[in-house]
């Protein structure tokens, strides 16, 4: 007599793990884009808005805990899931249905022979989606089984997942809504260039002049000429210019840290 299947090779359950703050006008479609994992997880850095009853609304198993650091909080987000295999999102980023598909394919799978599993994630910018240059395919491991990895090192900024084992790529999408305005993206920039200019400079890393000259450059070139930024029209070249700014800003932190400067004020 046949083993049934689901005795012989049992589906995996999978829990989701979302970190936010002040997010309830994005987290509701980030949500629902994950009604096929069998839990959802959100850590909340104690929202003033609307955050926590709409994920509470959704389903949603929500925690709360101070924010110290992004790779921190989502660490602890994977250690709070009930599962072992984790997809992590952010609340601006929501799974596509090709991208679904993939997943629930390996799923049926029980994700056979993987430790993780990467795939691509398209921003939206002020009205179109980037497709080129340094914006895309931006490929991001967000699927893995936490027992063979998870967030870890010491960056708090520019995070990345890793795992012990095989990581495979998976087609479709992880759409990505990264800003509300330029202004937000402007001042997202400036924090994220302090906080890597002091990372790199906590572990010894100092900067040059030509780096000052030459890096923030390369970068708009690289990303706008190189890798074909130019042909997402005037977002690419937005993009590519504030990207830029940020090795920009991120260097000249760097710089001033390193002569015993202050890059802050006291009650920034």
């Amino acid at each position: 007599m046949d083993t049934p299947r689901a005795a012989a090779n049992p589906v995996p359950p999978l829990s989701a793990c979302i970190i936010a703050f002040n997010e309830a006008d994005r987290i509701g479609d980030c949500l629902a884009s994950l009604a096929f994992c069998d839990e959802i997880v959100v850590v909340d850095s104690y929202s003033t808005d609307a955050t926590v009853e709409i994920a509470r609304a959704a389903g949603a198993r929500v925690l709360q805990r101070p924010f110290d650091g992004f790779r921190s909080q989502k660490q602890y987000a994977i250690e709070q899931a009930a599962h072992d295999w984790v997809l992590c999102l952010d609340a601006d980023e929501r799974v596509d249905e090709r991208l679904r598909t993939a997943i629930e394919a390996e799923r049926e799978r029980a994700f056979d022979g993987a430790a993780g599993y990467r795939f691509a994630r398209l921003s939206e910018y002020f009205g179109r989606f980037l497709r080129h240059g340094n914006a895309y395919p931006d490929r991001v491991l967000r699927l893995f089984d936490r027992r063979r990895g998870g967030w870890r090192g010491q960056r708090e900024v520019h995070e990345a997942a890793s795992v012990d084992g095989a990581v495979r790529t998976l087609p479709g999408d992880l759409i990505h809504y990264p800003y509300r305005s330029l202004e937000q993206q402007l001042a997202k920039t400036e924090r994220y260039a302090r906080m890597m200019a002091e990372h790199d400079y906590a572990r010894g890393k100092r900067a040059t002049l030509a780096k000052l000259v030459l890096a923030p450059a390369w970068r708009f070139w690289r990303g706008y000429l190189l890798r074909g930024g130019f042909l997402d029209g005037w977002h690419g070249l937005v993009y590519a210019y504030v990207r830029a700014n940020y090795v920009r800003q991120k260097t000249v932190m760097l710089w001033m840290l390193q002569n015993g400067q202050r890059v802050t004020t006291s009650d920034s």
